[in-house]
């Protein structure tokens, strides 16, 4: 507990305590009305001298106290939240009438009422009622500030990846211990094995394994040698490295992921502007009603009965506080947005949750979504007709070293195929022929490899494959040695994606890529999808989506686009909802879309919806609950079956109840 919840626990039991003296007294002396009133008003402000003195600080004009900063929030006013988890919102300008309807308005006058209701001619005391309804009121309120605090301080805790300190390395190697925030571009820090990556850099010096699992969900550490990229608030696990900073703190991985979070709460849902002008109707409306309720029924019975109606009223206005509702709705959004991030989903704001949950559509772009976007050889047909014989690992071998000193993707992969380095190998003479392939000169042989117009070229007789993918051919002089397939490896848990995806409630599931016809079948067809469109550029992805858009059975049905963030920037925009995948660290994807998957598995597709729709459910239940206890305990005051310990519960227990069902998200 912080300090006020130790004060207001420590008040809380001196009122009980001082309410069984009043009540002892009160039964077993014998006093004037008014000096019974003064006995009880002991444990009544022992209690509930904050609320009272809130209230007075409302009517001065000086603060509107409570849940009435969503309202100020919602047009942009300021909101200074204090010690203690309250907030006063200062409305500039704007009539001060606004902050007066809250919690603490509403139960001072229920309990004054009740104080003074016994001195009506005909009217039962209420004394020990309204202390304990006061009373009832200040534990149901730490017990908000408890389960709230919980919830917060559960969110900060996945998110706890803000690093601590950085050890820059100076010249001779001497390190200091400095803030992150002041380490520049190029500078070296060495990472001890426990502490957490301070920026975002490269490998220079050691090996170690890191753990991911703040960023990405992903429990299996990661190896990280010379050469590799490591990314701010992961933890280096085993080994010292020293690192490179490529970004500086305001821009590295960790700074954008807690950016991403904090500010989430901008981004308000339907609901959540709903809930504000809900509360801001609701409230004014029900006092309207219990003071009608008050004065009305009397005059018509001719002056009588003012004592009931008045309690009636009083319970009125101890039901209509709407803080249930303000405060569980936005906590369940907040859950939500905390419970996908440990599982390595960033979801930009409640309105994406609210959009993500209604996905019926989902298009997905296949190179770094459902493949790797990395070429690997997958299979080598040697001609054994050529003459000397060449087969399958002989063909690797001189393609590999004809293709040594070549940038392109192709050449890597064929190098990655057959990694061995042969002193016995003479390579002379590499030529790049423009748009064809490959020439060069290996132990005297001019060897090609390329695409079939440089067969052509060369003249030799080259063979169709019936592999898709890139095909790459080799001839040795004139003679045709054979064959290599280079293709994109489907990523190993994309089949099982794309049927979570169906489970998940998504009806049309579409692949758009820039490959070939032939390829995107292939692909298409390994992982279950049957609608596909191919060799598409980047505009061409945004006209699909826009198609896909208009096809929508209604409205209130969602198309989302899956890419890697990188260059699908327009199209990721401009779907209902853009989901960058396998985007760990990548600035791109961060701006762009609306989801960012923090690592590369797009299984987690489907995940980001469940919880959309999990955290989606939740606020509605909320949202009911709330609404229909009041709606019957209003109905049980108007014709007296409810009283004023029953009014507490529908408003402070029901608050109660919705916050720790709120907390659920949580573990979405």
């Amino acid at each position: 507990m912080d300090k006020n919840q130790r004060i207001k626990t420590g008040r809380i039991f001196a009122a009980a305590l001082l309410l069984a003296v009043a009540v002892a007294i009160e039964k077993t002396v014998s006093l004037p009305l008014w000096q019974v009133l003064l006995i009880y008003l002991v444990p009544y402000l022992t209690a509930g001298y904050d609320v009272i003195a809130e209230t007075l600080e409302n009517f001065s004009g000086d603060s509107g106290e409570g849940h009435a900063h969503d309202e100020e929030e919602a047009e942009g006013k300021s909101c200074d939240r204090e010690e203690g988890g309250h907030c006063h919102c200062h409305a500039h300008g704007e009539s001060w009438w606004r902050g007066i309807f809250d919690e603490h308005f509403l139960m001072t006058v229920a309990t004054v009422g009740a104080l003074l209701i016994g001195f009506l001619p005909g009217a039962e005391a209420q004394f020990a009622e309204a202390v304990a309804v006061m009373l009832f009121f200040q534990i149901g309120e730490l017990l908000e500030d408890f389960a709230e605090d919980n919830s917060r301080r559960s969110i900060s805790g996945l998110m706890d990846i803000r690093p601590d300190i950085a050890h820059l390395a100076g010249p001779g190697g001497a390190l200091t211990d400095v803030a992150p925030e002041i380490v520049k571009a190029g500078d070296t820090v060495l990472v001890k094995p426990g502490e957490r990556i301070p920026l975002d850099g490269t490998v220079t010096e050691g090996e170690t394994t890191v753990d991911t699992v703040a960023l990405t969900g992903e429990s299996v550490p990661r190896r990280a040698v010379a050469g590799d990229t490591v990314l701010s608030g992961c933890v280096n696990l085993s080994g010292a490295v020293k690192v490179c900073v490529t970004k500086v703190f305001g821009e590295s991985t960790a700074s954008k992921v807690l950016n991403l979070v904090e500010n989430a709460a901008e981004h308000k849902s339907k609901s959540e502007h709903f809930i504000t002008k809900f509360a801001r109707i609701y409230t004014p409306v029900v006092v309207g009603l219990a003071l009608l309720t008050a004065v009305v029924p009397p005059l018509i019975a001719g002056g009588g009965g003012w004592s009931v109606w008045l309690y009636r009223a009083l319970t009125f206005l101890v039901v209509s506080c709407p803080c249930a509702l303000v405060i569980s709705v936005p906590l369940t959004f907040f859950g939500g947005i905390g419970g996908a991030s440990r599982k390595g989903i960033l979801i930009k704001g409640a309105n994406y949750i609210e959009t993500l949950s209604n996905v019926k559509t989902v298009a997905l772009d296949k190179t770094g979504t459902i493949t790797h976007g990395v070429f690997e050889v997958s299979a080598v047909h040697g001609n054994k007709g050529c003459q000397p014989e060449t087969g399958d690992k002989k063909l690797l071998h001189i393609a590999a070293h004809a293709e040594r000193y070549s940038t392109h993707p192709i050449a890597h992969s064929l190098r990655e195929a057959y990694p061995h380095e042969s002193d016995d190998c003479l390579v002379e003479d590499i030529t790049e022929v423009a748009g064809q392939g490959v020439k060069a000169s290996i132990n005297g042989e001019t060897v090609s490899v390329g695409n079939s117009r440089l067969m052509e070229a060369v003249g030799a007789d080259w063979k169709a494959c019936e592999k898709t993918g890139t095909i790459v051919h080799v001839a040795v002089g004139d003679r045709y040695a054979g064959h290599i397939v280079v293709s994109d490896r489907v990523k190993e848990d994309a089949a099982a994606a794309v049927e979570a995806l169906r489970r998940a409630g998504v009806q049309r599931l579409v692949m758009l890529t820039g490959d070939k016809a032939d390829t995107a079948a292939d692909i298409a067809r390994t992982v279950g999808i049957t609608e596909y469109r191919a060799e598409l550029l980047p505009g061409d992805k945004v006209s699909a989506v826009e198609q896909l858009l208009a096809e929508r059975n209604n409205e209130n049905e969602a198309v989302a686009f899956v890419g890697d963030g990188i260059n699908d920037a327009p199209v990721l925009a401009r779907a209902d909802v853009g989901i960058a995948m396998g985007a760990l660290g990548s600035d791109a994807a961060i701006e762009a879309a609306d989801v960012v998957l923090m690592d590369d598995c797009p299984s987690k597709i489907a995940t980001a919806i469940d919880t959309a729709r999990r955290t989606m459910a939740i606020a509605r239940q909320n949202i009911v609950f709330a609404i229909g206890i009041k709606i019957i305990v209003l109905l049980l005051a108007f014709v007296g079956m409810a009283n004023l310990w029953m009014a507490v519960f529908a408003d402070v227990g029901v608050t109660v109840l919705c916050i720790l069902n709120a907390t659920r998200t949580l573990k979405t």
